[in-house]
C-alpha cells in the first residue's frame, strides 16, 4: 500500500510513496525519542534561529511550494501563496515570542518563592488533515518546536509531498535530525503509535470520526490530546448589517480553499428585513465565480480534492434539491477531467435533509432567513457543532448580543473566522477540545510544573 498524490485538477496520479514498515516507523520514533532530551534543553535563542531560517527558506520558495500545493490538493496558486506565506510569518512570531509566552509565572504564597514553569513534554504526534497541507502542519510545529517539543508527523494519505516537504524544511534549517519526523502509514496503524511509550501527547485536526478515534486510544492510556474537528459555522446577518461589505465577505468565507475549510461559512442565518436583498446579491454574487485550472490566476474556485469528495457534495445537494429545497446558485458538477462543483447557494433546507444536518465539505451554502436577532442566534446554536461563528453588524447592541449569545470557539464581528498567531483556535461542542496558537495553545502541550522555594 502507498500514499498516492493525485492532481484534483485532471484526475491524473502524479506520484506515490511506500507506507514506512514497522521497523522504519520504529527508527523514526527511536529518532524523535532521542532528538527531545537534547531539543528541550536547546535555549529559546537557538531555536529561533533555526525557526527563522525555516520561515526565509519558505518565503525564498514561494512560486515553488505553492504549486506543489496547488497540483496535489487543488487550492488555487493565489490561495497557495497564501498558504506558503502565512506559514512564515508564524514561524516568525513564535521564534519572537515564545520565551515570554512560556516564562515562568510568579504566584505569591507563604514561600520564598513560587509559581508555574512551563516545560515541553517530548515528542507530540500530530495527525492532519490534506486541506491546508503546510498551515495545518506549522500551526502545530511552529508553536511545540519553540516550546522545546519535537514533532511527529501523520499526514493526510493523499498529500505525501506536502509531508516529505516539510521533514526536509526542518532539516535544511538546522534543526537536529529527529526534531521532526515524517510517518507514511495507514490509518489503521495510528493507534499504535499513540500508544508507543515514545509518545508523550497526541493532536488531531481531522473528522469527527477520527477525533473520537484519537481522543479513544488516547485516553486508554492517559495522553494529553488537542482535537480540532468539524464545523457548520453559521454567518450571522443582523438588521445592521452593511451588505456592500457584508456579501462579497460572505462569498470569500464559503468558497475559500474551494469551500473545504472546517472554519469556512456553511450556513448563512439572515433576519428577514435583509434577506431578499442579501439573497440576491449573494446568489448573483456566486454564480458570477470562475470555476477552472487552480493555476490559471482568473480562476476564483479549483476543484475539490478528490473524485469522492465532489460525489459527496453532490448526492448532499441533490438529496437536499430532491425534498423541495432550491438552488438559486449552481447545483450541479462540472463534467469532464477533474473534481469540479460549481459555487452553489440552497433556499428552503430543513433537518429533514443532508444539508440541513451535515457538514458540507464543499462550496455550497445554506441560506435561512429567521425572524429577528435572538431567532438567528438560536438557529446557530441549534447544531452539534461549535467551531466559530460570525456576526454581520454595524450596531453595538447587535455586536454585543451576538459576541455574548453564540456558542462557539471564535466569534469575529464584521470579519470571517480565520487562524491568526496571536489568538486561539478551538472550539467546543463536537468541535474539539483544547487550543492551538497563541500562549494558550502553546502551554497545552507543556507540564504546568509548580514551584515552591521555603
Amino acid at each position: 500500500m502507498a500514499y498516492v498524490s493525485t492532481n484534483p485538477t485532471t484526475g491524473q496520479v502524479e506520484a506515490t510513496f511506500d507506507f514506512h514498515t514497522p521497523s522504519e516507523v520504529d527508527e523514526r520514533l527511536e529518532l524523535a525519542h532521542q532528538a527531545a532530551s537534547v531539543w528541550r534543553a536547546t535555549p529559546f535563542e537557538r531555536r529561533a534561529r533555526h525557526m527563522v531560517t525555516a520561515a526565509e527558506l519558505l518565503e525564498g520558495e514561494v512560486p515553488v511550494i505553492a504549486e506543489m500545493l496547488s497540483r496535489e490538493m487543488g487550492k488555487t496558486f493565489a490561495a497557495a501563496k497564501g498558504e506558503v506565506a502565512k506559514c512564515a510569518q508564524t514561524m516568525r512570531f513564535y521564534a519572537e515570542h515564545a520565551a515570554s509566552f512560556l516564562a515562568d509565572e510568579q504566584i505569591s504564597s507563604s514561600a520564598s518563592s513560587s509559581g508555574i514553569r512551563y516545560e515541553p513534554l517530548g515528542a507530540v504526534l500530530a495527525v492532519m488533515p490534506w486541506n491546508f497541507p503546510l498551515w495545518q502542519v506549522v500551526r502545530f510545529a511552529a508553536p511545540n518546536l519553540m516550546a522545546g517539543n519535537v514533532g511527529v508527523l501523520k499526514h493526510a494519505s493523499n498529500v505525501p509531498q506536502a509531508a516529505r516537504f516539510l521533514e526536509g524544511l526542518f532539516l535544511r534549517a538546522g534543526f537536529p535530525l529527529g526534531c521532526f519526523v515524517n510517518l507514511l502509514l495507514p490509518s489503521s496503524r495510528v493507534a499504535d503509535v499513540i500508544r508507543d511509550e515514545r509518545i508523550a501527547a497526541v493532536t488531531l485536526t481531522g473528522s469527527e470520526g477520527a477525533g473520537r478515534a484519537v481522543a479513544a486510544t488516547a485516553g486508554d492510556v492517559l495522553k494529553k490530546c488537542v482535537l480540532e474537528l468539524g464545523g457548520s459555522d453559521a454567518f450571522v446577518v443582523a438588521s445592521s448589517a452593511d451588505l456592500e461589505v457584508c456579501v462579497p465577505k460572505a462569498v470569500t468565507a464559503r468558497v475559500q480553499n474551494n469551500g473545504q475549510s472546517c472554519i469556512a461559512s456553511k450556513r448563512f442565518i439572515v433576519v428577514e428585513d435583509r434577506a431578499d436583498e442579501f439573497l440576491a446579491g449573494f446568489s448573483e454574487a456566486m454564480a458570477a465565480l470562475v470555476v477552472g485550472d487552480p493555476m490559471e490566476p482568473g480562476t476564483d474556485v479549483g476543484p475539490l480534492v478528490s473524485a469522492s469528495q465532489r460525489d459527496e457534495v453532490m448526492s448532499q445537494v441533490n438529496d437536499a434539491l430532491a425534498k423541495g429545497a432550491v438552488a438559486t446558485a449552481g447545483g450541479t458538477a462540472l463534467g469532464g477531467d477533474g473534481y469540479f462543483y460549481l459555487p452553489t447557494v440552497l433556499t428552503g433546507v430543513t433537518t429533514s435533509m443532508r444539508a440541513g444536518t451535515e457538514e458540507i465539505f464543499g462550496p455550497v451554502a445554506v441560506v435561512h432567513t429567521v425572524a429577528d436577532l435572538a431567532a438567528a442566534l438560536e438557529l446557530a446554536n441549534a447544531t452539534p457543532w461549535g467551531l466559530g461563528a460570525s456576526l454581520w453588524a454595524t450596531d453595538p447592541e447587535e455586536q454585543r448580543q451576538g459576541l455574548e449569545g453564540l456558542d462557539a470557539g471564535m466569534v469575529f464581528v464584521n470579519a470571517m473566522v480565520a487562524s491568526t498567531p496571536e489568538l486561539p483556535f478551538g472550539g467546543i461542542k463536537r468541535s474539539g477540545y483544547g487550543r492551538e496558537l497563541a500562549g494558550v495553545g502553546m502551554r497545552e502541550f507543556t507540564n504546568a510544573k509548580t514551584f515552591y522555594v521555603a
